[in-house]
């Protein structure tokens, strides 16, 4: 097996059986913000995209679907891999750019062309892209490569029988808006930042332990930002304030804990001949060049900046502009306030009033009233600014998911009160009545789970609250506190209340006397809320079933 790293994500996979192009990404995503690291333009894109027998998309974020590339440069005679999601937005997205051959896929359950076996694995939870992300197995005869990408499958078990995993491709760096955007103290915005890096390293970690591959190649990142006014955001940012970690430094750090773990740098270009246990890396870049990308890395990324300039500025340029703040009123009442209805759990999940600031005009989603309205002065637990162009680019395309285009921008900024909420987020990416309906359904079924499992001298319910993992292999409990390491999500056990978000409490109670009713903790709103001054007890009204103990 053959593999071409294509930067970022992408990957072209060679076969005795058939090529695989994997998530191709070239352009600027998220309004011009992110750009992939190091630099993948210059590579043969024409090459890849014609000679490729089948086209894997993993998800519809946009710096894994890149229409331009596919329009411009993939053969549209390719046979599309294509993930089970609740949903048959992606498979639109794709006929509308010309191809025409689909093999649907169930996930979990292999299928065989011509030799190649192959398996996706679809990820349907609301947190999981735009409904849906997924990663793919293929088995060519001789060798096993699992692309996991952005994806967090929770059951490893099923991939492991797939086969025994000789290539491991997996996510490594950051991929999300926290705590950049928020308005913080520079000291708590470092905190913040230091420790999402290392839970992603840590969740990172977990899968390498999982699934045993004989060689990983870190993958699916870090962007780069080559606007001025997101420059700083680039690696970690000014004094450690930001999540972006860089290949050099992932492997540095997984040598350190982890030192028997094959790792191979992974870049542009690079290929790498796996043959079960036996893999060869050759780079395009010299040692002195790769020394370069990471030692002297804003000049590098000066340097990338200044050729990329025309295409920042046709982004600009394409934008729609703002509206008057009467117009902006009537399109989203006349867009939202029909999904506010449907979405009960959602708008009981966030239980109070979201402030969207858009240039001078200030509006409130009222998700108790079902309503949006002008702001008329009370306090709101939760704050967006955004730029009036941006939103009124997403209300032109009726942009449907507002995580991949405005919040992974990270041309807004936020503030709330107390610990993030999920639901606030969960709405602004299903701007659609398929996507309420789907997610109401989801968390409806969510209230089904009632098998409990023992950690330690604890019996928990076996699911976590936020997207269903399996504690049993992701949980880890200290000092009363479990953590859901695949989020990285956190549980006062003695009193079942989530400390990473409302509306998510656990069922919890000790072994030793699983009947006891213990007095509630008198912890506040949480760890991320007690560095922001949130007031203790204050919790919004949840959706589903409260916490047994």
């Amino acid at each position: 097996m053959r593999i071409t790293g294509l930067g970022h994500a992408g990957l072209f996979i060679e076969t005795a059986g058939g090529s695989v192009l994997c998530d191709p990404w070239v352009s600027p995503a998220f309004f011009g913000s992110w750009f992939p690291f190091p630099d993948n333009s210059d590579l043969d894109w024409d090459g890849y995209g014609r000679s490729a027998d089948y086209l894997y998309v993993s998800h519809l974020h946009r710096d894994h679907f890149d229409p331009v590339v596919l329009r411009r440069h993939v053969r549209k005679e390719a046979t599309v891999l294509l993930p089970d999601f609740p949903t048959d937005e992606l498979e639109c997205e794709l006929r509308a750019l010309g191809f025409t051959r689909f093999l649907r896929t169930r996930s979990g359950v292999p299928v065989e062309r011509d030799g190649l076996r192959m398996m996706v694995t679809a990820l349907t939870g609301p947190g999981d892209g735009p409904i849906g992300d997924s990663a793919l197995s293929l088995d060519d005869g001789e060798t096993v490569l699992l692309n996991q990408n952005d994806a967090h499958p929770l059951d490893t078990a099923a991939i492991r029988e797939f086969g025994g995993v000789h290539a491991h491709f997996m996510q490594f760096s950051g991929a999300i808006w926290w705590p950049m955007v928020y308005r913080l103290p520079h000291a708590a915005r470092r905190q913040f930042a230091e420790r999402k890096r290392r839970g992603q390293f840590e969740r990172a970690v977990r899968y390498i332990d999982a699934l045993q591959g004989a060689h990983v190649f870190p993958n699916s990142g870090p962007p780069c930002f080559l606007d001025e006014e997101l420059f700083h955001l680039n690696g970690t940012g000014e004094d450690g304030a930001s999540i972006f970690t860089d290949q050099q430094e992932f492997l540095s750090a997984l040598a350190e804990q982890r030192p028997d773990v094959p790792a191979h740098m992974w870049l542009p270009g690079s290929v790498a001949k796996v043959r079960k246990s036996d893999c060869e890396v050759v780079h395009r870049y010299n040692s002195h060049e790769i020394t370069y990308l990471f030692d002297h890395k804003p000049q590098y990324l000066r340097a990338y900046a200044r050729r990329r300039q025309p295409e920042l500025a046709a982004e600009r340029d394409s934008r729609a502009p703002s509206l008057r703040g009467d117009e902006l009123l009537a399109a989203l009442k006349d867009w939202w306030e029909p999904l506010l209805a449907r979405a009960n759990r959602i708008c009981e999940g966030v239980g109070g009033p979201l402030r969207l600031d858009v240039d001078d005009t200030s509006l409130v989603v009222d998700f108790p009233a079902r309503q949006v309205r002008l702001w008329d002065g009370e306090r709101c637990r939760y704050t967006l600014s955004v730029p009036g162009d941006l939103v009124a680019t997403n209300i032109a395309a009726r942009e449907n998911d507002w995580s991949n285009s405005l919040l992974l921008s990270l041309r807004f900024s936020a503030e709330r009160v107390g610990p993030y909420n999920e639901f606030v987020y969960t709405f602004l990416k299903c701007l659609s009545e398929e996507r309420i309906d789907y997610v109401e359904n989801y968390y409806a079924s969510a209230d089904d789970d009632v098998d409990d499992v023992v950690i330690d001298d604890w019996q928990v319910q076996r699911r976590c609250p936020h997207l269903r993992a399996d504690l049993t292999d992701f949980g880890t409990i200290e000092d009363g506190v479990l953590t859901c390491n695949l989020h990285g999500w956190m549980f006062d056990l003695p009193s079942g209340q989530c400390l990473t978000s409302d509306g998510h409490d656990i069922r919890a109670s000790r072994t030793a006397d699983p009947t006891s009713d213990p007095a509630p903790s008198e912890q506040g709103a949480g760890r991320e809320g007690a560095l922001t001054g949130s007031p203790q007890g204050e919790r919004s009204r949840r959706p589903g079933r409260p916490s047994r103990r």
